[in-house]
Protein backbone atom coordinates (compact mmCIF):
# COMPACT_ATOMS: atom_id res chain seq x y z
CA UNK A 1 0.00 0.00 0.00
CA UNK A 2 1.21 3.25 -0.82
CA UNK A 3 1.57 6.02 1.42
CA UNK A 4 2.05 9.48 1.25
CA UNK A 5 5.40 11.51 1.40
CA UNK A 6 6.19 13.17 4.81
CA UNK A 7 7.45 16.85 4.91
CA UNK A 8 8.68 18.46 7.95
CA UNK A 9 6.47 21.57 9.03
CA UNK A 10 8.22 23.47 11.25
CA UNK A 11 6.59 26.54 12.42
CA UNK A 12 9.05 29.19 13.09
CA UNK A 13 7.09 30.78 16.06
CA UNK A 14 6.97 28.10 17.99
CA UNK A 15 10.75 27.04 18.11
CA UNK A 16 9.92 25.00 21.57
CA UNK A 17 7.25 22.79 19.87
CA UNK A 18 8.74 21.20 16.69
CA UNK A 19 6.85 18.60 15.71
CA UNK A 20 6.90 16.55 12.73
CA UNK A 21 4.06 16.93 10.08
CA UNK A 22 3.41 16.16 6.50
CA UNK A 23 1.69 17.53 3.51
CA UNK A 24 0.86 14.88 0.59
CA UNK A 25 3.25 15.25 -2.68
CA UNK A 26 0.73 15.08 -5.29
CA UNK A 27 -2.34 15.68 -6.66
CA UNK A 28 -3.66 12.16 -6.54
CA UNK A 29 -2.19 10.14 -3.43
CA UNK A 30 -2.52 6.39 -1.85
CA UNK A 31 -5.21 4.39 -1.86
CA UNK A 32 -4.02 4.65 2.10
CA UNK A 33 -6.03 2.87 5.03
CA UNK A 34 -7.93 5.86 6.53
CA UNK A 35 -9.51 5.18 10.09
CA UNK A 36 -12.72 6.20 9.30
CA UNK A 37 -13.25 5.54 5.76
CA UNK A 38 -11.24 2.34 4.59
CA UNK A 39 -8.97 1.74 1.91
CA UNK A 40 -9.15 5.57 0.42
CA UNK A 41 -7.75 7.24 -2.95
CA UNK A 42 -7.14 10.64 -2.13
CA UNK A 43 -7.33 14.08 -4.05
CA UNK A 44 -5.47 16.90 -2.88
CA UNK A 45 -6.92 19.97 -4.92
CA UNK A 46 -4.19 22.37 -2.95
CA UNK A 47 -0.38 22.56 -3.39
CA UNK A 48 2.02 19.96 -3.22
CA UNK A 49 4.09 21.92 -0.96
CA UNK A 50 2.08 24.37 0.93
CA UNK A 51 -0.96 24.07 2.85
CA UNK A 52 -4.30 26.16 2.02
CA UNK A 53 -7.03 26.29 4.75
CA UNK A 54 -9.50 28.93 6.63
CA UNK A 55 -8.90 27.82 9.95
CA UNK A 56 -5.65 26.95 11.69
CA UNK A 57 -6.45 23.85 13.55
CA UNK A 58 -3.79 23.19 16.66
CA UNK A 59 -4.21 19.36 15.73
CA UNK A 60 -3.94 19.63 12.09
CA UNK A 61 -1.51 16.99 11.15
CA UNK A 62 -0.27 19.08 8.16
CA UNK A 63 0.91 22.06 10.59
CA UNK A 64 0.28 25.70 10.52
CA UNK A 65 -1.30 27.26 8.40
CA UNK A 66 0.79 30.88 7.13
CA UNK A 67 0.82 32.72 4.37
CA UNK A 68 -2.11 31.24 2.00
CA UNK A 69 -2.36 34.45 -0.74
CA UNK A 70 0.90 34.08 -1.78
CA UNK A 71 -0.17 29.86 -2.84
CA UNK A 72 -2.45 30.23 -3.94
CA UNK A 73 -1.40 30.05 -7.59
CA UNK A 74 0.15 26.75 -6.78
CA UNK A 75 -3.36 25.20 -6.96
CA UNK A 76 -3.75 22.29 -9.40
CA UNK A 77 -5.89 23.41 -12.79
CA UNK A 78 -9.04 21.61 -12.81
CA UNK A 79 -8.03 20.09 -15.95
CA UNK A 80 -4.48 18.78 -14.15
CA UNK A 81 -6.58 16.96 -11.62
CA UNK A 82 -8.80 15.38 -14.27
CA UNK A 83 -5.83 14.03 -16.20
CA UNK A 84 -3.92 13.24 -13.17
CA UNK A 85 -7.25 11.54 -11.51
CA UNK A 86 -7.97 9.39 -14.91
CA UNK A 87 -4.67 8.17 -14.72
CA UNK A 88 -4.25 6.85 -11.44
CA UNK A 89 -7.92 5.08 -11.69
CA UNK A 90 -7.06 3.47 -15.27
CA UNK A 91 -3.81 2.06 -12.94
CA UNK A 92 -5.58 0.91 -10.16
CA UNK A 93 -8.44 -0.99 -12.80
CA UNK A 94 -5.33 -2.64 -14.35
CA UNK A 95 -4.10 -4.14 -11.05
CA UNK A 96 -7.24 -4.68 -10.42
CA UNK A 97 -7.60 -3.03 -7.07
CA UNK A 98 -10.29 -1.33 -5.87
CA UNK A 99 -10.46 1.69 -3.16
CA UNK A 100 -13.52 2.08 -1.00
CA UNK A 101 -13.17 5.54 -1.19
CA UNK A 102 -12.17 8.40 -3.66
CA UNK A 103 -11.56 11.18 -1.15
CA UNK A 104 -11.27 15.03 -0.85
CA UNK A 105 -8.57 15.61 1.83
CA UNK A 106 -4.84 16.74 0.98
CA UNK A 107 -3.24 20.08 2.30
CA UNK A 108 -5.66 22.23 3.65
CA UNK A 109 -9.78 22.70 3.02
CA UNK A 110 -10.78 21.22 -0.44
CA UNK A 111 -13.51 23.42 -0.62
CA UNK A 112 -11.11 26.59 -1.40
CA UNK A 113 -10.35 25.22 -4.85
CA UNK A 114 -11.97 27.99 -7.46
CA UNK A 115 -12.83 24.84 -9.72
CA UNK A 116 -14.43 22.89 -6.75
CA UNK A 117 -17.55 22.58 -8.43
CA UNK A 118 -16.54 21.39 -11.44
CA UNK A 119 -13.53 18.79 -9.82
CA UNK A 120 -16.44 17.43 -8.20
CA UNK A 121 -18.42 16.62 -11.95
CA UNK A 122 -15.49 15.38 -13.18
CA UNK A 123 -14.66 13.32 -10.38
CA UNK A 124 -18.33 11.63 -10.40
CA UNK A 125 -18.27 11.13 -14.10
CA UNK A 126 -14.93 9.08 -13.81
CA UNK A 127 -16.09 7.48 -10.69
CA UNK A 128 -18.83 6.01 -12.78
CA UNK A 129 -16.73 5.13 -15.60
CA UNK A 130 -14.02 3.09 -14.34
CA UNK A 131 -14.91 2.74 -10.43
CA UNK A 132 -18.04 2.88 -9.99
CA UNK A 133 -18.75 0.65 -6.79
CA UNK A 134 -16.61 2.99 -5.01
CA UNK A 135 -18.18 6.47 -2.70
CA UNK A 136 -16.78 9.93 -3.05
CA UNK A 137 -16.09 11.51 0.08
CA UNK A 138 -15.27 15.30 1.12
CA UNK A 139 -13.52 15.93 4.27
CA UNK A 140 -14.67 20.02 5.21
CA UNK A 141 -14.62 22.15 8.00
CA UNK A 142 -17.60 23.89 6.40
CA UNK A 143 -16.83 27.29 6.48
CA UNK A 144 -17.90 27.71 2.65
CA UNK A 145 -20.84 25.45 2.28
CA UNK A 146 -23.54 29.14 2.78
CA UNK A 147 -22.16 29.27 -1.17
CA UNK A 148 -24.37 27.89 -3.17
CA UNK A 149 -22.03 26.45 -5.72
CA UNK A 150 -20.07 24.63 -2.46
CA UNK A 151 -23.37 23.26 -1.30
CA UNK A 152 -24.87 21.70 -4.32
CA UNK A 153 -21.80 19.89 -5.29
CA UNK A 154 -21.14 18.49 -1.48
CA UNK A 155 -25.19 17.17 -1.99
CA UNK A 156 -23.92 15.31 -5.56
CA UNK A 157 -21.39 13.04 -3.86
CA UNK A 158 -21.74 9.88 -1.65
CA UNK A 159 -20.81 11.67 1.95
CA UNK A 160 -20.07 14.92 2.55
CA UNK A 161 -18.20 14.83 6.05
CA UNK A 162 -18.09 18.05 7.49
CA UNK A 163 -16.72 19.62 10.62
CA UNK A 164 -17.89 21.02 14.11
CA UNK A 165 -15.84 20.46 17.04
CA UNK A 166 -17.84 22.77 19.57
CA UNK A 167 -21.22 24.54 19.74
CA UNK A 168 -19.66 27.20 21.40
CA UNK A 169 -17.65 30.33 19.56
CA UNK A 170 -15.18 30.62 21.94
CA UNK A 171 -13.98 26.98 21.52
CA UNK A 172 -14.16 27.00 18.15
CA UNK A 173 -11.70 29.97 18.23
CA UNK A 174 -9.06 27.86 20.36
CA UNK A 175 -9.35 24.73 18.45
CA UNK A 176 -9.75 25.91 15.23
CA UNK A 177 -8.07 29.40 15.17
CA UNK A 178 -10.72 30.71 11.83
CA UNK A 179 -8.95 32.87 9.65
CA UNK A 180 -12.13 33.79 8.69
CA UNK A 181 -15.50 35.21 11.17
CA UNK A 182 -17.41 31.89 12.35
CA UNK A 183 -20.35 31.92 14.25
CA UNK A 184 -21.24 28.52 15.38
CA UNK A 185 -25.03 29.26 15.50
CA UNK A 186 -24.80 30.55 11.84
CA UNK A 187 -22.76 27.55 10.86
CA UNK A 188 -25.28 24.68 13.07
CA UNK A 189 -27.78 26.11 10.53
CA UNK A 190 -26.19 26.22 6.96
CA UNK A 191 -25.53 22.35 8.50
CA UNK A 192 -29.08 21.82 8.98
CA UNK A 193 -29.94 23.26 5.10
CA UNK A 194 -28.53 19.54 4.08
CA UNK A 195 -31.52 18.06 5.82
CA UNK A 196 -29.93 15.23 6.77
CA UNK A 197 -27.27 14.72 4.06
CA UNK A 198 -24.60 15.37 5.87
CA UNK A 199 -21.54 13.57 7.62
CA UNK A 200 -20.92 15.51 10.78
CA UNK A 201 -17.15 14.74 12.33
CA UNK A 202 -15.71 15.98 16.04
CA UNK A 203 -12.29 15.78 16.95
CA UNK A 204 -12.29 15.59 20.70
CA UNK A 205 -9.04 16.04 22.57
CA UNK A 206 -7.57 17.88 25.79
CA UNK A 207 -4.11 19.89 26.48
CA UNK A 208 -3.09 22.93 26.46
CA UNK A 209 -2.19 26.05 24.31
CA UNK A 210 -1.49 29.54 25.30
CA UNK A 211 -0.45 28.23 28.74
CA UNK A 212 -4.57 27.38 29.10
CA UNK A 213 -6.68 24.31 29.05
CA UNK A 214 -8.35 23.32 26.72
CA UNK A 215 -10.75 20.03 26.54
CA UNK A 216 -14.35 19.80 24.22
CA UNK A 217 -15.29 16.86 26.26
CA UNK A 218 -16.23 18.51 29.59
CA UNK A 219 -19.69 18.05 30.37
CA UNK A 220 -21.07 21.16 29.08
CA UNK A 221 -19.41 21.23 25.51
CA UNK A 222 -21.06 17.59 25.23
CA UNK A 223 -24.11 19.11 26.28
CA UNK A 224 -24.69 21.81 23.70
CA UNK A 225 -22.84 19.90 21.26
CA UNK A 226 -25.62 16.89 21.51
CA UNK A 227 -28.21 19.56 21.42
CA UNK A 228 -26.72 20.63 17.75
CA UNK A 229 -25.96 17.41 16.40
CA UNK A 230 -29.66 16.75 17.81
CA UNK A 231 -30.84 20.15 15.55
CA UNK A 232 -28.63 19.29 12.24
CA UNK A 233 -30.11 15.50 12.15
CA UNK A 234 -26.89 14.25 10.30
CA UNK A 235 -26.60 11.01 8.52
CA UNK A 236 -23.98 9.93 11.00
CA UNK A 237 -21.67 11.46 13.41
CA UNK A 238 -17.88 10.77 13.32
CA UNK A 239 -15.98 11.37 16.35
CA UNK A 240 -12.15 11.11 16.62
CA UNK A 241 -9.42 12.24 18.46
CA UNK A 242 -5.30 12.97 17.31
CA UNK A 243 -3.61 10.11 15.89
CA UNK A 244 -0.76 12.16 14.51
CA UNK A 245 1.54 14.77 15.71
CA UNK A 246 0.46 18.26 15.67
CA UNK A 247 1.79 21.82 15.60
CA UNK A 248 1.55 21.65 19.57
CA UNK A 249 2.93 18.66 20.05
CA UNK A 250 3.19 17.22 23.50
CA UNK A 251 0.43 20.12 24.89
CA UNK A 252 -2.29 17.76 23.32
CA UNK A 253 -3.02 14.56 24.60
CA UNK A 254 -5.84 12.01 23.04
CA UNK A 255 -9.22 11.50 24.23
CA UNK A 256 -9.46 7.66 25.79
CA UNK A 257 -11.21 5.58 23.42
CA UNK A 258 -13.64 4.34 26.12
CA UNK A 259 -14.37 7.92 26.71
CA UNK A 260 -15.34 8.59 22.87
CA UNK A 261 -17.69 5.47 23.14
CA UNK A 262 -19.49 7.06 25.80
CA UNK A 263 -20.25 10.13 23.59
CA UNK A 264 -21.42 8.02 20.98
CA UNK A 265 -23.61 6.13 23.30
CA UNK A 266 -25.04 9.33 23.33
CA UNK A 267 -25.67 10.48 19.71
CA UNK A 268 -26.54 6.81 19.26
CA UNK A 269 -29.22 7.65 21.86
CA UNK A 270 -31.10 10.16 19.91
CA UNK A 271 -31.20 7.68 17.03
CA UNK A 272 -28.01 9.17 15.26
CA UNK A 273 -25.52 6.21 14.08
CA UNK A 274 -22.04 6.76 15.38
CA UNK A 275 -18.44 5.62 14.20
CA UNK A 276 -15.71 6.01 16.68
CA UNK A 277 -12.17 6.26 15.59
CA UNK A 278 -9.40 6.17 19.02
Amino acid sequence: MEYPTNIVNFDPGKKDMKMATFLFDEIIFGPVKSRRLGVSLGINLLPTKKKICNFNCIYCECGWTRDIEKAVSQLPRREEVYKALELKLLYLNKKSLTPEVITFAGNGEPTLHPEFPGIIDDSIALRNKYLPQARISVLSNATTISDPLVKAALLKIDMNILKLDSAFDSTIKIHNQPRVNINVEELINNLIGFNGRVIIQTLFLRGIHNGKVIDNTTPVEIKEWLKAIERIKPSEVMIYTISRDTPEGARLNKVPLIELRRIAALVESIGIRTQVSG
